[in-house]
């Protein structure tokens, strides 16, 4: 079989490690899966794309389209056209994607283009929010897709209710894979090293990630956010590892000055996120991912949002939702700080997820 994925973000990266390390291991005794990864060039920082193919020993791609800049609809574009050159040249069984960014959709509208089936890793997740550009990724690339794999319950029941139920699979989430197997290959040293390099001491400092269009494009949103962070360094250290987009729009703005009573650190590599995760009081972020993996460090979590598409983390108050208001944030940070992590029945699988989704492609393209 002939496998083409496209990755784009950060954490595509890290779900394609999942697959592509149990590709190899799958091809140690079985007719082998052949796989060429293509990089839209979407994250174009080093520190957010190459560091992770470094780290996260990710198959180096066959080509980087270094599509990285302009709008939605002009990113999106430029991706189908090259992806499907790229599609007619490589000639793929099946294309594969992962999650809600404009590198899944211009891959999946160029492979439904060319009749080249689509298998869609992390189907089925909503928000219900159109405002999103990452719902609207999410739900047409699931009605192009000829194969679904849903990480929740949740997300195979999105699917029923809007008629898609052939070649859909519950399989697990890859991120608590991934999540699983970087955490134990993090030593007990390599923890000690990086918190007395930051001076971190555990749980007394608060992490925090902001890097959705929503959030970043709106100049107020950045101050409520940055003054909140500020007014929480009064009590706690605040860890805020700074997204390029964010960087880029706190300069355009003027708001430099906002981040003085911040440690700013350049983006963690993804052990090193694993470690502030694990170690944070609690989180405060934008991010989908980031509301699982603190989820998985059974950190307490508040989102920057007034919606999730991973409802799954708000059992027992674990994670909270919250709009970018400072007065809003504030309450719910007061909330999270003594907010002691309730464990749930785990809906993320058993980390097996890649194998299945191994498994399931091979029988798909078999038939």
């Amino acid at each position: 079989m002939k496998l083409l994925t496209v990755v784009g973000a950060r954490p595509q990266f890290i779900k394609a490690a999942v697959i592509s390390r149990n590709i190899a291991e799958h091809n140690l005794t079985h007719t082998k899966i052949f796989e060429e990864i293509i990089h839209t060039g979407q994250h174009y920082d080093d520190a957010m794309s190459d560091m992770f193919f470094r780290d996260l020993k990710l198959p180096k791609p066959v080509v980087n389209l270094n599509v990285n800049k302009g709008t939605h609809g002009e990113m999106t574009g430029q991706m189908l056209e090259k992806l499907e050159q790229q599609m007619l040249q490589r000639k793929p069984d099946c294309v594969l994607v992962y999650g809600d960014t404009n590198s899944t959709l211009a891959a999946a509208l160029a492979a439904a283009k060319l009749k080249i089936p689509i298998a869609h890793i992390e189907a089925g997740l909503r928000s219900y929010n159109r405002n999103m550009p990452e719902e609207i990724n999410r739900v047409m690339t699931d009605h192009l897709s000829s194969i679904l794999f849903g990480p929740t319950q949740q997300s195979i029941d999105n699917l029923t209710k809007e008629g898609i139920t052939k070649n859909v699979s519950l399989v697990g989430d890859v991120m608590f894979d991934s999540f699983k197997y970087y955490h134990k290959q993090i030593s007990d040293e390599a923890r000690q090293l990086f918190m007395a390099k930051h001076n971190l001491r555990h749980k007394e400092f608060i992490l925090a990630t902001c890097h959705r269009a929503e959030n970043t494009e709106s100049k107020q949103k950045v101050i409520e956010i940055l003054e909140t962070l500020g007014k929480l360094a009064k009590e706690f250290k605040v860890i805020f590892p700074m997204h390029p987009r964010t960087q880029k729009h706190i300069e355009q703005y003027n708001l430099s000055h906002l981040l003085e009573k911040i440690l700013v650190l350049p983006p963690a590599t993804y052990e090193d996120m694993i470690i502030l995760l694990e170690q944070a009081r609690f989180v405060i972020t934008d991010s989908g991912g980031l509301q699982k993996e603190a989820w998985f460090s059974e950190t307490p979590c508040i989102t920057l949002r007034t919606e999730t598409e991973w409802p799954e983390t708000l059992m027992n108050n674990n994670n909270r939702l919250s709009p970018p208001v400072l007065t809003d944030i504030l309450s719910a940070c007061l909330q999270a700080s003594k907010h002691t992590f309730i464990p749930s029945l785990n809906a993320f699988g058993d980390g097996s997820t890649g194998r299945k989704i191994v498994d399931k492609l091979l029988s798909y393209c078999n038939h």
